[in-house]
């Protein structure tokens, strides 16, 4: 999937890629054909970078029932011809979770859809994964024999139905197809779960790896071996020499993470690191150097999952160096740091605006840091932070900062956040946001009596609106 264009962050359009709360005030304030003119954009053009960890599907699904908006769009994105060419999950898969959220809504014409795809769409498991949530037995009883067409009475169709099945994130309609009196359905299924059972069993009685009684040189070649195929393993390699390594050892895993080939070289670093191995930041410092992209990398992998007062310490005089050392080093202090390090995470906090922009990866620790330090001036960078970002899990961290640095965030941010898209960020809000506003007290009663609402948000609500919370 290629990165999304995401409009900037003052227009309607940005607001709703975003995800961000204002996006559905701006929304319910527009027309209603340009406000549903963005939000099909939206659902059809997926706007998240990480779709598989970003949440969206609520968010849309809400702003479709307040604008009572219809689904001839998704309809005609799911039925288009390119699902029967295109079968990657980010082509559809956010349309079918928003269809998911508008059926638990009680739209009927949502549900229709979704049994409709999974007959018949390239995505049929995604779609069938939202019916069994949300579909009745009679429902699902009736995708059994199109579901099950799919897989030829082939040994290879069978082997895929028994890997559908297996692989299967909701498995209740499986379930209810298992029982089936039908031969080529009840039996085919059942079948097909006990190959599966079968497979998986199998997996656990040839395992791969090391075992018991190997050398420390033998896990180095495991771990290079691993590597040459092009499957990273210094991290359990690692683990593996915890198990097989003695103090005589040291010497040749010291040597290993100074001139060892990538993948010993590699694993001897994390070794050392969770070890907490004297020399290990010497050789950490040597290696972040190195040529080698995969030992740099390493190096400042195994740095940062260090935990002692060594490793702070250190970063300290890392700082300021321009590489991925010094920025690593910034992210520790941001992690461990006391509060004499809060001018140095906000001068890395500033310089990684100000040169990466507002979506740097650095940005998640260092804006985590800024608030669990409590560092006040760090607030304008913060807010820019909230505004600009396009990763809705980057804005929710700010947001949670802002609570803790912003005097004004309870009456500014916090407010506009209780319509995020994502849960940890409206949970956030609601504990904060403040009660004077007239939405603020609307919005939650609404996201308590809303079924689809995740329980921790409602739990926060409670604590502002419950029997004992002061009144709204």
């Amino acid at each position: 999937m290629f990165d999304p264009v995401i409009a900037p962050s003052g227009t309607l359009l940005g607001l709703l890629q975003r995800g961000r709360g204002d996006g559905t005030l701006h929304a319910l304030a527009a027309p209603r054909p340009e406000a549903l003119a963005a939000l099909n954009h939206c659902v059809l053009d997926d706007p998240r970078h990480d779709w598989q960890v970003e949440n969206r599907s609520l968010y849309y699904a809400r702003l479709y029932v307040d604008l009572d908006g219809g689904l001839e769009e998704i309809e005609e994105h799911l039925f288009d011809t390119a699902d029967l060419v295109d079968a990657d999950e980010s082509r559809t898969g956010l349309a079918l979770a928003v269809l998911g959220h508008l059926a638990s809504y009680g739209r009927e014409d949502a549900l229709a859809l979704l049994r409709q795809y999974a007959r018949t769409g390239s995505n049929w498991a995604w779609a069938l994964d939202e019916l069994a949530l949300r579909d009745n037995d009679a429902g699902l009883r009736q995708l059994a024999v199109p579901v099950l067409a799919r897989f030829p009475g082939t040994p290879q169709g069978e082997t895929e139905l028994a890997t559908a099945v297996r692989d299967a994130f909701e498995p209740r309609p499986w379930r209810l197809w298992a029982q089936d009196p039908r031969e080529a359905v009840g039996a085919r299924v059942r079948a097909a779960g006990e190959q599966g059972s079968f497979d998986r069993w199998q997996r656990q009685m040839r395992p791969t790896g090391p075992r018991p009684g190997w050398s420390v040189q033998a896990v180095f070649d495991w771990a290079q071996q691993g590597l040459d195929r092009g499957t990273p393993l210094h991290v359990p390699a690692a683990r593996c020499l915890t198990a097989v390594a003695g103090p005589a050892d040291r010497a040749a895993i010291v040597t290993a993470a100074l001139s060892g080939e990538d993948g010993a070289r590699s694993t001897a670093l994390h070794y050392l690191a969770e070890s907490q191995d004297p020399a290990v930041l010497d050789l950490i410092e040597a290696a972040a150097q190195s040529p080698s992209r995969t030992v740099a990398d390493a190096a400042v992998a195994s740095f940062e999952r260090m935990c002692g007062a060594a490793a702070v310490d250190r970063a300290r005089g890392w700082v300021h160096r321009p590489d991925v050392l010094g920025a690593s080093a910034a992210g520790v202090l941001a992690c461990r740091g006391g509060a004499q390090d809060a001018p140095l995470v906000l001068g890395a906090l500033r310089e990684t605006v100000r040169s990466d922009g507002p979506d740097a990866p650095l940005l998640w620790t260092l804006v985590d840091g800024a608030g669990r330090l409590g560092i006040g001036s760090a607030a304008p960078v913060l807010r820019h932070v909230y505004r600009e970002t396009t990763s809705s899990h980057l804005r929710g961290r700010a947001a949670r900062a802002l609570a803790a640095t912003d005097p004004s965030y309870a009456t500014g941010f916090a407010v506009e956040c209780l319509w995020d898209c994502e849960e940890t960020t409206r949970e956030v809000a609601a504990l904060h946001a403040e009660t004077a506003d007239a939405r603020v007290a609307d919005r939650l009663r609404r996201l308590a009596a809303d079924p689809a609402e995740e329980a921790e948000v409602q739990t926060a609500v409670r604590s502002r609106i419950g029997p004992d919370a002061p009144a709204l």
